[in-house]
């Protein structure tokens, strides 16, 4: 005879048999064994997940979820928009059943997407679109764009230098494909032994007192990376195809860098004749209340990198891209995949995108954030000694932790006592990732958790 498992504010599920718990244990175990990944201790139940509460198939538990699969869920699990229509599961069943090379052979759900996507997360600057899967691969195509243009640019003129260098940042996380692998240095883990270009570097002054980001002018900090920009160029002349950034370094920290200071950047690649290339695969498609973060900085990048949020990866461009006729979004396979993105995320982003229209969640985004940040602020100021620098744009919210000891026993306590998911990020800051979808309940639920670990945390009790 089963029993009910109550999601909180949400009605109750039938808790699994005792041979869905078996072949939960056995399908862990089978992963754990043979594939190269970090397994939660949670087989997730696709079905009977809801909202931000993930159920683990084998115990019918729900486990608050603020990871949201790594900042990539964008309506957490089963929206009523994805579930209710039984004219989208004949759409999902039809696109399932094959795989098109998008790049080559036009499908209607293809068109729907592009149309919708520039309708919802467009840019009227930037009229090109390539798709892929990945956000690595993503950031590797904005590059390959990049090294096309400041060749040809340099052709143009009569120089005969290749444009093969990307000016990027410390701290700096994006990604861990060929290219990519030369500009991430979040940690060694991600980088050590693999092969990496020797591409100019320099100083990442973020700046994580939120009454400090609009102080107008550059910080010292700001004006000493600059510098270090601007001796870069100096020393590699007509070698760098562009300077490449992510406006919050969310795998380094949480990292939020100044718009004075991203808009200098911007105005040394003008200068240099340099490409301004943003990764947005992580602070991308509205997750702080804006379509992207560069729209809410005030900037204007000539590339930009998506993905996680989109379900579908790839690169904007437009703006002096659009100075080369011939630039690699036009001409033929300069740019390619055998899959060009996936006809089936394709179909689900575009429904997805319709959600954020009819519901309006950019703008719940906003609010929630705003109130997720006020409980985070009301923690930092009740316990100084355990938090500090609580900051976000939208839902993109975090708090630095004393050290990353304590930082990682908060998290596991959250999971271990609560069944929440946290997540860490950086040396020592603790970030919420929760879809548009989320709800103030779900917001204080978080910070319910919180709260109630934070005094033993801070005294050091149960390390």
């Amino acid at each position: 005879m089963s029993t009910k498992v109550t999601l909180p504010g949400r009605d109750t599920i039938p808790a699994p048999d005792a041979q869905q718990a078996r072949d939960g244990d056995r399908a862990l175990a089978v992963l754990r064994r043979h594939v190269t990944a970090d397994f939660l201790d949670l087989i997730v139940d696709l079905e009977r997940s809801t909202g931000c509460w993930l159920v683990d198939l084998r115990t019918g538990r729900p486990h608050l979820d603020m990871m949201g699969y790594y900042g990539s869920s964008p309506l957490g699990h089963n929206h009523p928009g994805l579930v209710a229509d039984p004219r989208f599961d004949a759409e999902v069943l039809a696109a399932a059943r094959g795989k098109p090379s998008n790049p080559d052979f036009a499908t209607l759900i293809q068109a729907r997407f592009v149309e919708t996507f520039l309708r919802v997360l467009g840019d009227p600057e930037m009229p090109y679109l390539f798709f892929i899967d990945g956000g690595a691969l993503a950031v590797e195509n904005a590059l390959k764009v990049a090294f096309d243009y400041k060749t040809r640019r340099n052709a143009e003129r009569g120089i005969a230098t290749r444009g093969w260098r990307v000016l990027h940042l410390q701290h700096a996380f994006h990604g861990r494909s060929g290219y990519t692998m030369s500009v991430t240095n979040t940690g060694a883990k991600h980088t050590w032994a693999f092969p990496q270009f020797d591409w100019p570097r320099i100083p990442s002054p973020a700046v994580d007192r939120m009454q400090d980001w609009d102080t107008p002018g550059l910080t010292t900090e700001e004006q000493a990376a600059v510098a270090a920009a601007e001796a870069a160029f100096a020393r590699h002349p007509d070698e760098i195809a562009c300077v490449l950034a992510e406006p919050i370094q969310c795998e380094g920290g949480d990292r939020h860098l100044r718009a004075p200071f991203l808009r200098a950047l911007q105005e040394l690649c003008e200068r240099h004749d340099a490409l301004f290339v943003l990764d947005e695969v992580q602070t991308g498609a509205g997750v702080t209340g804006h379509p992207w973060a560069y729209r809410a900085l005030g900037l204007a990048p000539d590339l930009v990198a998506f993905g996680k949020k989109t379900q579908v990866c790839g690169v904007m461009g437009g703006r002096r891209v659009r100075d080369l006729p011939d630039n690699a979004f036009v001409l033929p396979g300069r740019l390619s995949s055998t899959w060009g993105g996936n006809i089936l995320d394709m179909l689900r982003a575009t429904r997805i995108l319709e959600i954020y229209e009819h519901d309006r969640l950019l703008d719940n985004a906003a609010a929630m954030g705003e109130r997720f940040l006020a409980g985070l602020r009301a923690c930092a100021e009740r316990w100084p000694g355990l938090l500090s620098a609580p900051r976000g744009r939208g839902l993109l919210c975090a708090v630095d932790v004393t050290d990353r000891r304590r930082r990682d026993h908060l998290v596991s306590l959250a999971w271990q006592r609560h069944g929440a998911l946290f997540l860490g990020c950086g040396e020592r800051t603790l970030r919420f990732r929760p879809p548009l979808s989320v709800t103030a309940d779900d917001v204080d639920a978080a910070l319910s958790v919180l709260r109630d670990l934070c005094p033993e945390v801070e005294s050091g009790v149960g390390d």
